[in-house]
């Protein structure tokens, strides 16, 4: 019996336990912490890597005369719909008026466009009157029902055309090809 006491005894003795850790109060707010900075550390990498996935190179805007000549290039198609052709015509012309020296073509009848026009010096007296010619022209056919024959619809396009090439700004027109081909004779 006595060998069985003794294994019994030996196997009831343990060792000490060892301490127990304490939570800290404050362990908390270091875990929030590192927690906010490595969310913001992966939003600003996402939004890095977003803006250079999405970057488009940035388009020089395409300038004034350069847009009017191709929608009076494009109104070419409309020749055998004068009411078509002249609206198309005429609006080309109002906007590049607009975009080039900033006046409200677009926005004024006929009549009040030319007389804030009258007081400008941005034109010629000679492209005001034949502006006012154009735009009464194609008035005519707009509003008039007036029915003109081709010729008389490639001469307002002409018009437009010229008025665009006149006043078309000296820089460019200069740094155009073949611009600084002509000499004085």
């Amino acid at each position: 019996m006595t060998t069985n006491s003794t294994t019994q005894v030996a196997t009831d003795i343990r060792d000490i336990k060892p301490p127990e850790a304490i939570p800290n109060g404050w362990a908390w707010l270091w875990w929030l912490l590192a927690a906010l900075a490595v969310f913001a550390l992966a939003s600003l990498l996402w939004r890095q890597l977003h803006k250079r996935m999405t970057r488009v190179a940035a388009v020089p805007p395409i300038p004034a005369h350069i847009r009017a000549r191709q929608k009076l290039a494009d109104a070419l198609v409309y020749l055998a719909q004068p009411k078509t052709f002249c609206t198309l015509v005429s609006d080309t012309a109002r906007f590049y008026l607009e975009e080039r020296f900033n006046f409200r073509a677009p926005e004024r009848t006929t009549e009040e466009f030319l007389r804030e026009l009258s007081s400008t010096k941005l034109l010629m007296p000679e492209q005001k009157e034949s502006l006012g010619n154009f735009l009464a022209s194609c008035d005519l056919v707009k509003f008039a029902k007036y029915e003109p024959g081709e010729n008389e619809l490639r001469g307002l396009h002409a018009s437009a055309l010229r008025l665009v090439e006149e006043t078309t700004p000296r820089e460019v027109s200069a740094a155009a090809p073949g611009a600084g081909d002509k000499s004085p004779s």
